[in-house]
């Protein structure tokens, strides 16, 4: 059996966390999208179907998999998921019959055998899709799929604490002073063989389970609350980790953290909050980088996406901030800012007055405009690789490229706006 993940037209929603990666690479819990997949379906072969200009550095990082290739879909029956799923509960059956599992206008699952698959035809997986789409039956089903960025996030506490439970491992394997304590249940917690747990260290356990993965170092003075999950050689530097945080790999952590997303290799080593958060990777937050995550009026927030504000529908939200995006030492996000890819913002000693940034900007003296460049940015980007041993290919930076001129437009005409409302 063959397991089919695509991406549908949703992945725009998802900007600017989908810009450098397909959307079954967001994280949730403890472990990506797909990873999920693979773990619910582990006698299956994956198949990956995404955005061209992602298809070839996505392959490196599945170690080679052939990417978009419709072949590996030709010889044998496929279920077809929606990379937007979430599996970790009412996982769909590989085998039964043939049928379309829909969620509104959404496809989230589509199970035909080879030959339909050879009768329906398509030169793209989108084509393919629709085609089967068309000739088999349709039904209603309910599956968590994730739509907006805070969808990771209120899905976040539960997705942890199933990873813990699928992973079955638990117990203290790795370095654990004596000084140190799980304040709750003791099987609630997983410390890996190569971690380690300085003193004066308390894991809550009382309200979910707690993973320090392989290679992790959790410093004194440091508490985190489960669910929780703190990721392969990550530092977690006197920080307080509340409820529900996912620390993915090579992140250094300190300061007040709630119910937030780090996607892997950035920093917010420094005081400061964030909450609600979904933060992509190579990020750096300054010294007291603070996001609000609650309006004053406790009323639903609004985020900007796809050009429009748009009512999250919940009252805890943070900030969405895209790879590679810097903030200098005193940075204040109002509730629910999104930045883009490669965005820098220069504190100008308040709140942050724009709930929305554009990738590649720059925020200094009050306005936008494009900073140094798109050259400077790509030199600091392989600067700042090369300080975590990992190089910014010539693959990855023609991704940057093609971002970039995703989003010349719309840049172009927030920097004009931004300067006419300054001078």
């Amino acid at each position: 059996m063959k397991i089919a993940l695509f991406e549908d037209n949703q992945f725009d929603a998802l900007y600017p966390l989908t810009y450098l990666r397909p959307v079954f690479e967001l994280r949730c819990g403890s472990t990506l999208l797909y990873e999920k997949v693979a773990a619910a379906y582990p006698d299956a072969d994956l198949a990956f179907f995404c955005r061209d200009y992602l298809a070839k550095v996505f392959a490196k990082r599945v170690d080679g998999q052939r990417v978009n290739d419709l072949s590996t879909v030709s010889d044998t029956d496929v279920l077809f998921l929606n990379g937007r799923i979430l599996a970790i509960s009412d996982v769909v059956p590989a085998d039964g019959k043939e049928e379309v599992g829909t969620k509104g206008d959404a496809i989230v699952y589509l199970r035909a055998t080879k030959e339909t698959v050879a009768k329906a035809g398509g030169a793209t997986i989108d084509e393919l899709l629709s085609n089967l789409k068309a000739s088999l039956p349709n039904v209603e089903c309910e599956a968590t799929l994730i739509d907006y960025p805070w969808d990771l996030i209120n899905n976040n506490p539960k997705a942890i604490e199933h990873d813990f439970t699928a992973s079955g491992k638990k117990g203290i394997e790795g370095s654990f002073h004596e000084m140190s304590c799980v304040y709750g249940n003791q099987d609630a917690v997983y410390v890996a063989p190569t971690a380690e747990v300085h003193p004066m260290v308390v894991i809550d356990t009382k309200e979910g389970p707690v993973t320090i993965d392989e290679g992790a170092t959790i410093f004194p003075h440091t508490r985190i609350e489960g669910p929780c999950y703190i990721g392969r050689d990550s530092q977690i530097v006197g920080g307080k980790i509340r409820e529900g945080c996912s620390i993915g790999p090579v992140c250094r952590i300190g300061g007040e953290v709630e119910e937030s997303i780090v996607h892997g290799y950035s920093n917010k080593y420094h005081d400061g909050f964030l909450g609600h958060a979904y933060v992509c990777e190579w990020v750096n937050l300054g010294g007291v980088t603070t996001n609000s995550d609650l309006k004053n009026d406790y009323g639903t927030v609004q985020i900007y996406m796809r050009g429009e504000l748009t009512d999250s529908g919940s009252t805890k939200v943070g900030s969405f901030i895209g790879d590679h995006t810097k903030t200098s030492i005193g940075t204040f996000l109002n509730t629910g800012t999104v930045l883009g890819c490669m965005c820098n913002i220069l504190a100008s000693g308040g709140v942050l007055p724009l709930k929305y940034m554009p990738s590649f900007t720059w925020f200094f003296n009050n306005k936008l405009s494009k900073g140094f460049g798109m050259r400077q940015m790509i030199d600091t980007a392989k600067i700042v690789t090369s300080r975590r041993k990992r190089e910014l290919t010539e693959d990855d930076v023609a991704v940057l490229e093609h971002v970039n001129k995703l989003t010349k437009a719309e840049r172009r005409a927030m920097i004009k706006k931004s300067r006419e409302q300054a001078s």
